[in-house]
């Protein structure tokens, strides 16, 4: 019985999954994260292929592999496209391992329509077409300096700024400010009688981390939105706005094709993801279930066809 790999390789964690043509796990595999632009790339594809080895376990039946990759865009570079394809040979899957991003295997997590949309709102966010199961087109994406409005970080900002307003004006400091402060500062460690100089120190606490290190600050923001605090629904609905225009910038007049929501942002119990989804109200909104299952679909339909099962959570504890 011949298998296939998927592997879905993010910032933090790495997993990976062997199935069979039936859908059912044979093996699973994890290491650590293997984002080639936050590790080396040489330690990022070491991870990706020890996931690998751990999920066939000794297994020469493979018939493909797909990676889908945080950071995929790396590998347009040619010293690094040589390490990972260096990693494959190591293990004997030179020629069958296809890499993509970890929106496409997020994308067919959800939903086996081979063309819609997935808008994804984590640390950053992104928008993408998807075509035949590809990610043809995008809109936003552009980082936490250029762009990625409406994400974890981008709420987070924009919670600092709006404390960073409260301590220059004259009203209370209480619902998002103080559990900014807080989270800054620790619970009960600024002097409020400075406004000015807390103020100043805020500036200098949050300039001297690196900046995806606001994206901390988005849970505050979500919570006194729950609250009701205005200031907080504000960066809210702003945040969404932003999120619904850059996923109609990927899609047609009048397109009705699904529509998947990646990333923590976005979540089912988000204010977010609530009012996003409310604007595609008529629409297929789904939620990406789990990368790592998608990855595996799309290597099982890249080796059996369409009409492969979709991979399910159970483990086959008989070796084949």
């Amino acid at each position: 019985m011949s298998l296939v790999v998927g592997v879905d390789a993010g910032g933090t964690s790495t997993r990976a999954i062997a199935v069979d043509a039936a859908g059912v796990v044979h093996g699973t595999g994890a290491a650590a994260g293997a984002n080639p632009n936050s590790h080396p790339p040489a330690e990022a594809a070491a991870r990706i292929a020890g996931a690998i080895e751990s999920a066939v376990d000794g297994r020469t039946d493979v018939l493909g592999v797909v990676v889908g990759m945080a950071g995929e865009s790396k590998l347009s570079d040619p010293a690094v496209a040589a390490e990972f394809t260096a990693a494959w040979e190591r293990i004997g899957l030179g020629g069958l391992v296809r890499t993509t991003g970890d929106a496409e295997v997020a994308y067919a997590s959800a939903t086996a329509e081979p063309d819609g949309t997935v808008l994804v709102a984590g640390t950053g966010s992104i928008a993408g077409r998807i075509r035949g199961r590809r990610m043809v087109a995008t809109a936003g994406g552009h980082g936490w300096l250029l762009g990625d409005e409406g994400s974890g970080f981008w709420l987070g900002r924009e919670a600092v700024r709006a404390t960073l307003a409260a301590l220059e004006g004259d009203g209370p400091l209480d619902g998002l400010a103080e559990a900014v402060l807080a989270e800054a500062f620790g619970p009960s460690a600024v002097d409020l009688s400075d406004r000015f100089a807390v103020m100043w120190s805020l500036v200098t606490h949050a300039n001297a981390e690196p900046p995806v290190r606001l994206a901390r600050y988005a849970p505050l923001v979500s919570a006194a939105a729950a609250a009701g605090e205005p200031v907080a629904e504000e960066i809210v609905e702003r945040g969404a706005r932003h999120l619904v225009r850059v996923a109609r910038a990927t899609r047609e007049p009048g397109e009705k094709t699904p529509i998947v929501l990646v990333g923590s942002v976005l979540a089912e119990n988000s204010p977010v993801g609530a009012r996003v989804r409310a604007e595609f109200a008529g629409l297929t909104v789904l939620t990406s279930s789990d990368g790592v299952l998608g990855a595996a679909w799309l290597a099982a339909v890249q080796a059996w066809g369409e009409d492969t099962p979709r991979p399910s959570r159970r483990v086959n504890a008989t070796k084949t």
